[in-house]
């Protein structure tokens, strides 16, 4: 049986196949691109010298990345082709296997370990970051559960405290691989998530007070995350151990200045900075392209998440619930990691192993990325579908 076979909902005036070119936002999807084709061109210039050092090859990198990004896409134009009624209809199998990801991680001989984290099923050709996708999955299920309980959640206790459960839950299992990163974001984005549902900002005063208590707990009782909250306090008292990736961090984004020391130009890239083509390519971004670069990256991304609010805004004023809550979890989540990151290379904010969305090195994320990217504009597609069925006949026929 085909998807559109299974889309037999209450809501006809949306279409059920995708035409081969559709109406999408052209801003939305023009920022995409141009965030994605940056995102390549800076992880090779800043993966060349570590990828011919470690396997002779100084295109490895970004041969990967590209294999990457097709795939993503290949993903993407899939998922665009399903309805969101049928992704509503299956959110609580697909929160299931999103648990049975982080739970296989944990797994010895399943979940692969790096530098103490296991975060990472090998996978043949790259190794997935079960987080990436579960988080994806947790926003589906959030948005299905804002629809179906729109009215108990703003009223009572106990409907709040259902989807607050679902992300302690996944947020547990993130803990314990430890991806401390990953649960500050989806705890973040699906608080937001509730909010703009209308949940009173009382009990979001409560629950934040309890968070953050439970945050600090975790940060004093660890002395990995202490150490790197005390790293990223003050980076210079030991800049060759806990606050070297800050400090050279903050070298690169200082030679940038005003125009950068151009594309390619990099020093720190040159194995004095860890992780230069993953989680610092924001700090090599703005050694080579300087503030002017930075800034047109940071409108880049304001643009996209304005984008997803606006969809998200109108879908929910025209009817498409479902399809609004997406939209604003994607953008949230986009927007969020995207800002933790940034503040993480210029020492806002403690370290955190976080990409930046649709740039930095990594399978995992950058599919993710693209798949829940797709949901937006299938968001967009089914709003500008439902707004067209409002007109006269010839106005339609017109659009």
């Amino acid at each position: 049986m085909s998807v559109d076979a299974l889309y037999t909902g209450d809501r006809p005036h949306v279409a059920r196949k995708l035409p081969v070119l559709p109406n999408l936002d052209p801003g939305l999807v023009a920022a995409l691109a141009a965030i994605a084709l940056l995102g390549l061109v800076m992880v090779f210039s800043a993966s060349v010298s570590l990828a011919d050092k470690s396997y002779g090859d100084p295109l490895f990198f970004f041969k990967r990345q590209l294999l990457f990004l097709g795939a993503g896409l290949v993903m993407a134009w899939l998922l665009l082709h399903v309805p969101l009624q049928v992704l509503e209809r299956v959110s609580v199998p697909l929160l299931l296997f999103a648990y049975l990801l982080l739970v296989l991680v944990l797994i010895p001989g399943i979940g692969r370990e790096v530098n103490g984290a296991r975060r990472w099923i090998p996978l043949g050709v790259f190794n997935l970051q079960a987080s990436e996708l579960a988080k994806l999955l947790v926003f589906v299920y959030l948005g299905s559960y804002l629809v179906r309980r729109a009215d108990a959640v703003k009223q009572r206790w106990s409907a709040f405290l259902v989807p607050i459960g679902v992300m302690l839950l996944a947020g547990m299992l993130l803990l314990a691989e430890p991806d401390f990163g990953a649960f500050v974001v989806m705890f973040g984005t699906g608080l937001s998530m509730l909010f703009l549902a209308g949940v009173p900002l009382w009990r979001f005063a409560v629950l934040v007070g309890v968070f953050v208590g439970g945050a600090a707990l975790l940060i004093l009782t660890s002395p990995y995350r202490f150490k790197r909250l005390t790293g990223f306090l003050d980076p210079w008292a030991d800049p060759f151990d806990s606050g070297f990736q800050l400090t050279q961090s903050l070298i690169a984004i200082g030679r940038g200045q005003w125009f950068g020391v151009g594309l390619g130009g990099s020093v720190q890239k040159m194995f004095y900075l860890p992780e230069a083509h993953t989680d610092f390519l924001f700090a090599v971004t703005a050694e080579e392209l300087g503030l002017v670069g930075v800034l047109v990256l940071i409108g880049l991304y304001v643009v996209v998440v304005w984008k997803a609010f606006v969809i998200g805004t109108r879908s929910l004023k025209g009817g498409q619930l479902f399809g609004g809550y997406i939209a604003y979890g994607v953008g949230l989540w986009f927007g969020m990691q995207a800002f933790v990151n940034m503040g993480v290379n210029m020492g806002l904010l403690p370290t955190k192993g976080l990409t930046l969305p649709l740039m930095s090195y990594g399978g995992s994320s950058l599919i993710t990325t693209l798949m829940a990217l797709a949901l937006l504009l299938r968001a967009d597609f089914e709003l500008r579908v439902s707004s067209m069925g409002a007109l006269p006949a010839p106005w339609r026929a017109a659009a």
